[in-house]
């Protein structure tokens, strides 16, 4: 089962572990990216993050053909990836349900070229708005959130900074 669903581009670390597992139990974590899941330090290294955890670090690929026993399980499990868009394509494009889960919490999403400043460490680029508009269309209220106490708002605030669709 999902107990919680978030984009962060450090994907798990002490932050994710420690604080938000206090607003949302949890026994695992299962990250989704495929760059870090076919590499062996790469997955170590989030694997270390959360000794007392289970952590599973898959390509998506992987997810997809396990997203049924994930919903089975009666193991709580974060669902995060490092990225809008791959979150995008697991709620929205293939249609993942995460349990009772209809929040997806944004946490950090650093500065790059090309993106729009939404808040402290939070900036998305028009394709990543896109994504956030899709996901929202398909029922899921999108929130900016370092850690809870420190929101910024919800996606219909950053919307009209946007040109979506």
């Amino acid at each position: 089962m999902i107990s919680f669903v978030r984009i962060d581009d450090r994907m798990i670390h002490g932050q994710t572990v420690t604080r938000w597992s206090i607003e949302y139990p949890c026994d695992g974590i299962i990250a989704v990216n495929d760059v870090a899941a076919s590499n062996p330090v790469l997955k170590a290294a989030y694997k270390g993050a959360a000794p007392d955890k289970k952590i599973f670090v898959w390509t998506m690929d992987h997810f997809k053909e396990s997203a049924e026993k994930v919903l089975a399980s009666k193991t709580k499990y974060f669902l995060i990836t490092k990225n809008p868009l791959d979150m995008k394509e697991i709620l929205v494009d293939f249609g993942f349900k995460p349990s009772d889960v209809k929040r997806v919490i944004v946490g950090p999403c650093n500065d790059r070229p090309g993106t729009v400043k939404l808040g402290n460490n939070q900036s998305i680029t028009a394709e990543e708005a896109q994504a956030f508009e899709d996901m929202t269309k398909a029922g899921y209220t999108v929130e900016f959130a370092l850690v809870k106490e420190t929101s910024i708002g919800e996606w219909p605030k950053f919307r009209d900074q946007f040109d979506v669709k």
